[in-house]
């Protein structure tokens, strides 16, 4: 399964972000392209990239400009923005989000409501472009899953709209905060984290450093010349436990599992709790029925997690439901392996997460937003797309790696 860690010794900004998305293989062209199918005003922006030598290491810059002046744009300006956008669906809603988790933090610094919130600094064409264009990229390298280091916060002061704030932003912190990232001290003062990347991160990533089997690095540059490397470092790789294995069985994990009896929440809220544990980084969440004392009807809630994330998803479950405890518990889990392919089907590329069980396939899923995406912007039926997805991903199963771990087109097991 593709996966990515972002290396921070510098920092992280929505320009450096990109950086190591360009650097690391995504092209410049295709940056481009998802910001087109933003629709905005045109010639109000241009992207460029140069190569950077930052303390002898070679980096890829990233420069957005825009020319609107200075902007104050609504939470809905923002989602009406993305939303209108020609964009998979997957990429529309990590990116709203991202905006959202930015709003909420907004609201509580200046005491107002969240539809009341208008962005300064993050409301501009430039973050927009920085946020929807990480998520792009993301999706477009079939990242499913990222890791982030923990981010380095040093002293100053910047200036914003409200006149001058100290660093780290306060904005920085509550969404670091929210998250219970990992900071260390920086290198040096200066706003090294801004609210732009502490949001991208603290909607997309998991604060820690996973085994991984790498294939390239890419590597960001920001805009400051400080007197040491300005740059982050995006680690691309496999996770270690999916490599092919030996048929003598399939990968071992140790999860802990995280559950709780509920018999006084509104049914409503699951929906909500739900996604937010995946967010926080559950690997799957279910319910049950139960009953419970005095014969009062009941939900047991069930969370399987890493256990680095337990601290994080438990303190979640007490805030978002009604619960007064959480058991934790070990279990272990055995996978199969599992990888992501692209596949053409009449109605556009679908990426289709292929099962393998002691090298063989043995199953060949499409994923659903892709084919929401498709069905959303060509208006044939999703079932219609879905099952024309199963039927072009068809030939990978049941193919088996010939004797070098190749397998048929030239593609390593």
């Amino acid at each position: 399964m593709p996966l990515a860690y972002l290396d921070t010794p510098s920092g992280i900004s929505g320009d450096i972000f990109l950086g190591c998305l360009v650097d690391a293989g995504w092209p410049l062209a295709a940056l481009k392209s998802a910001v087109e199918k933003l629709n905005l005003p045109q010639g109000s922006w241009r992207i460029h990239a140069q190569p950077a030598m930052q303390g002898g290491i070679r980096a890829t810059r990233i420069r957005v400009e825009v020319s609107e002046q200075a902007t104050e744009r609504h939470l809905a300006d923002v989602e009406a923005v993305i939303q209108a956008a020609r964009l998979p669906l997957q990429i529309k809603r990590r990116a709203i989000a991202v905006f959202t988790r930015l709003a909420a933090v907004e609201a509580r610094i200046h005491g107002a409501a969240l539809h009341d919130v208008h962005f300064h600094e993050v409301g501009g064409l430039d973050a927009i472009i920085d946020i929807v264009g990480v998520c792009a990229g993301l999706h477009e390298l079939s990242i499913e899953t990222l890791y982030a280091s923990a981010l380095p916060l040093g002293p100053g002061w910047a200036t914003s709209m409200h006149g001058r704030i100290p660093l780290p932003a306060p904005a920085t912190l509550e969404l670091l905060a929210e998250v219970g990232a990992p900071t260390v001290p920086a290198p040096g003062p200066g706003e090294l984290v801004t609210p732009t990347g502490a949001a991208l991160l603290a909607e997309l990533a998991r604060f820690r450093q996973p085994e991984m089997s790498l294939t390239r690095i890419g590597y960001g540059a920001g805009q400051k010349e400080f007197s040491w490397p300005n740059v982050a470092r995006l680690w691309l790789g496999e996770k270690a436990a999916e490599k092919a294995q030996p048929p003598t069985g399939e990968p071992l994990e140790s999860l802990v599992v995280l559950e709780t009896n509920i018999d006084d929440m509104n049914p409503e809220l699951y929906g909500p709790a739900q996604r937010s544990l995946f967010e926080a980084g559950a690997l799957d969440v279910w319910t049950t029925a139960i009953a419970m004392k005095k014969a009062r009807p009941g939900t047991l809630l069930r969370v399987l997690a890493h256990p680095s994330d337990e601290s994080r998803l438990s303190a979640l479950l007490l805030r978002e439901t009604t619960t007064l405890g959480v058991r934790v518990y070990p279990v272990r889990r055995r996978v199969a392996e599992r990888h992501l392919e692209t596949i053409a089907t009449p109605f556009g590329p679908v990426r289709v997460k292929v099962k393998r069980v002691e090298g063989a396939v043995v199953g060949a899923k499409p994923e659903f937003d892709d084919c929401q995406a498709l069905a959303d912007a060509s208006g044939a039926p999703l079932q219609s797309v879905y099952a024309a997805a199963l039927a072009a991903a068809s030939p990978l199963v049941n193919q088996s790696p010939d004797q070098d771990g190749q397998r048929p087109g030239g593609e390593r097991a």
